[in-house]
């Protein structure tokens, strides 16, 4: 294994992506790119439809052949065992970092025998998760207490990026967890990009612009949009909704939408980071229902952007967003109370409110934190994550 001042191969694992991905793959790729710019060798290993090798910005990026996970929204996983043990063989990582805690734990066990440290990262809670898919609560506390104590155990530490997300290896007495947040690209996304032209031609006569940027899944709760937007209009607020996402829910909140009559623009997966950051100036107000999100890497861009952000109190973005935003409970109701809380603070005001907390959260220190959690020098820093 390399010295702690070379060159460190970082090896990267990750499932349950897809072309359409956000937050995920975005995390990914600013992490990677970090990596490279302070010095070291970042690959990355995903699955997808065909094998591929290649050097991109954010260091190598390996794709290998993984099957569709059946009722996922096309979400893919790196499956089968012995490739991937012969790939990581064949990279000789100096450090491993698995961003999957269910079918990839055993390569914790197998950086363990290979003497190369290894960590986790929680980019959701296992509890939140199984919650969101129907298990009652103790239920899933304990089988979440189960699943946590294996991979504390598995792995050499457990990164997680919000206390929110630490508190669940910390109730079961997990030693190895540290912390480290995720960031925002502060030059991409600016209040400066807010365009009244753009604003005008989604509000198509409405005076409020409400955005959902999320994966259009059961765990994100995308249909809280929908019943945030109808209590609004009951209560005379004339707004509008945008929706930039797509998955396996869409069909069902599309009809939906057409039912109740809704004025809701479902513009699909924006693949264009720009046109999305645009987007998310353009907006009043972003919406992030998700009960179990962690960290809510576009709630962070929309702040970024300006545009303050009603989260679900259920999850770690109060912690995130912090006064630049608003905390609901889990209905339409209470985050229609929110939004209009929010709409009246004055605009100039709570612009500037966002972006100010966003800046807390450049790429720069979250791959510093990261790093760190490798044991690895920042020996490059990383240009340009400020503004």
């Amino acid at each position: 294994m390399s010295g702690g001042g070379e060159r460190m191969v970082i090896v990267r694992l990750a499932n349950f992506i897809t072309p359409s991905s956000g937050g995920l793959r975005t995390a990914l790729d600013e992490l990677g790119r970090g990596y490279l710019a302070a010095g070291h060798r970042p690959v990355l290993v995903v699955p997808g439809a065909r094998r591929s090798d290649e050097h991109t910005e954010q260091g190598r990026v390996i794709t290998l052949p993984g099957p569709v996970l059946p009722g996922s929204g096309g979400y893919r996983v790196l499956a089968g065992r012995g490739p991937l043990r012969h790939l990581l063989e064949t990279l000789r990582p100096d450090r491993l970092e698995v961003s999957d805690r269910t079918t990839l734990r055993w390569t914790g066990a197998w950086a363990r025998r290979a003497r190369v440290p290894a960590v986790m990262v929680s980019h959701e809670t296992a509890d939140g998760v199984l919650r969101t898919w129907g298990l009652p609560a103790v239920a899933a506390g304990r089988a979440a207490d189960r699943l946590n104590a294996r991979s504390a155990h598995a792995y050499t530490r457990i990164v997680c990026t919000t206390r929110w997300a630490e508190r669940e290896f910390l109730r079961i007495g997990a030693r190895n967890v540290v912390r480290a947040p995720l960031g925002v690209d502060l030059r991409r996304c600016r209040p400066h990009r807010r365009s009244t032209v753009l604003r005008a031609g989604h509000l198509h006569g409405q005076e409020a612009l409400l955005l959902l940027c999320s994966r259009l899944s059961v765990e994100k709760r995308p249909g809280r949009a929908l019943e945030t937007l109808a209590a609004l209009r009951r209560q005379g607020v004339r707004a509008a909704l945008v929706v930039a996402g797509d998955g396996p829910l869409r069909p069902g909140l599309e009809a939906r939408a057409r039912a109740q009559r809704l004025p809701v623009a479902f513009l699909g997966h924006v693949r264009d980071r720009e046109t999305l950051a645009d987007l998310q100036a353009a907006a009043d107000i972003c919406l992030a229902p998700g009960p179990a999100e962690t960290f809510g890497l576009s709630a962070l861009e929309a702040l970024a952007c300006g545009t303050p952000v009603v989260a679900s109190a259920s999850s770690a973005l109060p912690e995130v967003i912090g006064g630049a935003g608003a905390a609901a409970e889990d209905t339409g109701e209470a985050f229609a109370a929110a939004v209009r809380e929010l709409l009246g603070r004055p605009p100039d005001r709570r612009r500037a409110d966002a972006r100010q907390r966003a800046e807390l959260f450049g790429w720069d220190r979250s791959v510093a934190a990261f790093l760190a959690a490798h044991e690895l020098p920042d020996r490059g820093g990383v240009p340009g994550a400020r503004a």
